[in-house]
């Protein structure tokens, strides 16, 4: 088992030669005993915040003391350190009105969400655990601390932590717990966007991602309602064993966990349901359905503030999903002066998790990703010049030969695409006699850009 880093025993130290008591609590302590190691640490203890806070001087922050809890700086990490406490009354499903501080760390563990998070350890391996945690650790069963209901109404994120937790750690969920989800799922609404945001982007990423949102679709629907119609719709296609939802499901589970590309595989297809069209022999066709799903992908991103720049690469991706990529030099030179190396990557990565999830019989196209990942990684490896950084001549080059205002940038665009193209190669010398014959074609351009 992972131990207690030597900061976090300093801390726990500390605190006992106080006269207090100190355990790690909750994520740390069930990371520890999946031997794991923990992202975080955080401390729980009968000292009251005032005391933590003139034990520690300098190095603690009061970060939350209406609800006991003050945040120690250590050289490696930022420590919580919170007052055994009770909970009172949740009038907002996320945070309760008052705390009461109290010496029992077993009243303490009582208020936490599930059992594998609410257990206690000290700096000895002294071990507590009233409710069970262990032994659902070791059968990989998540269940709520008392009665679901009450946990997911006093904390609706709860809900969205159970799930992530389930699919990170590839546990089941027991079905009282499970029953309290689904009654529950509504008070999502109430959620602000951000935490939900976090939540299912963990959740996204864990190994059993595919089964929780199979099992909790309708958790899923309270902030995202467009995937309902994905659900049950036949794509009445011979490339297509499945359902859109389930063609879906089958396609993340067969992607990387990588942030982006799962939540294009998750997105890829949103805008099938609206471009589904059936021709004379009743077969069904999505035209322009990467568009249409591009489109909805980021007003469901938005709706969940994701960052700008998360947002724009998933969006992109959704868009490149069904673009054919032709594994010839200048067809991937295309692709990589437009997405990048590491982007192109990851859509190499989207096609193959979409063809993985078609029709058997129509996985073929593994091969030709294949052809064009080897062309990719000879292009990185040739420093193949598909940017403006990389050319041979540069603005001041043309000003030189005259090129004035926007121009300048107009002819470096052409004189990159025939580098792309593989028309003309990256040498200064043919690109600037290039240059000096556009100039000829197009005596406008010492014009362009005169105000």
């Amino acid at each position: 088992m992972t131990e207690i880093p030597q900061d976090v025993k300093l801390v726990l130290e500390a605190l006992e030669a106080a006269g207090c008591e100190a355990w790690c609590v909750g994520g740390c302590v069930r990371d520890l005993r999946l031997g794991r190691t923990p992202g975080d640490w955080d401390v729980t203890t009968n000292a009251l915040p005032e005391q933590t806070l003139a034990l520690f001087k300098d190095r603690a922050i009061p970060t939350g003391l209406q609800h006991g809890t003050v945040t120690v700086r250590t050289p490696e990490r930022a420590v919580e350190i919170t007052t055994f406490r009770r909970d009172g009354d949740y009038r907002d499903h996320r945070r309760p009105e008052q705390v009461t501080f109290t010496t029992s760390l077993e009243e303490d563990l009582s208020r936490r969400d599930f059992t594998v998070n609410a257990m206690a350890m000290d700096l000895r391996g002294t071990f507590r655990d009233p409710f069970g945690g262990t032994a659902d650790l070791e059968a990989g069963i998540l269940r709520c601390v008392g009665e679901p209901d009450r946990r997911f109404r006093e904390d609706a994120l709860r809900m969205m932590r159970g799930l992530r937790f389930a699919a990170d750690l590839a546990f089941s969920i027991e079905p009282r717990t499970a029953e309290g989800i689904h009654r529950c799922a509504a008070l999502l609404a109430q959620i602000a966007p951000e935490r939900i945001q976090v939540e299912l982007t963990k959740l996204l990423t864990g190994r059993g991602a595919a089964e929780v949102l199979r099992a909790y679709l309708d958790v899923l629907s309270v902030f995202w309602p467009e995937i309902l119609p994905m659900v049950g719709l036949d794509q009445r296609n011979r490339h297509h064993c499945y359902d859109v939802w389930e063609h879906t499901l089958h396609a993340l589970a067969a992607s990387p966990a990588d942030i982006t590309v799962r939540y294009t595989m998750l997105l890829h297809d949103i805008g099938k349901p609206a471009c589904m069209r059936l021709d004379e022999a009743g077969r069904g066709h999505f035209r322009g359905h990467p568009a249409e799903s591009a489109r909805m992908a980021d007003q469901m991103l938005r709706r969940l503030r994701f960052d700008n720049q998360t947002r724009e690469r998933i969006v992109r991706l959704v868009e490149w999903h069904d673009r054919p990529i032709v594994p010839e030099d200048p067809a991937v030179r295309r692709c990589l002066r437009a997405l990048g190396e590491e982007e192109l990557r990851k859509l190499l990565a989207v096609k193959r998790a979409d063809n993985l999830a078609q029709a058997p019989a129509y996985q073929d196209r593994q091969r030709e990703l294949a052809q064009v990942e080897a062309i990719l990684d000879r292009l990185v490896e040739e420093d193949a010049c598909v940017s403006l950084r990389q050319l041979a001549v540069s603005g001041r080059d043309l000003l030189a030969l005259g090129y004035v205002g926007a121009a300048v940038g107009q002819e470096l665009e052409r004189l990159l695409d025939a580098v792309v193209e593989g028309v003309l190669p990256n040498e200064r010398a043919k690109l600037l006699k290039r240059a000096q014959e556009h100039r000829e074609i197009f005596p406008q351009a010492e014009n362009t850009g005169k105000r």
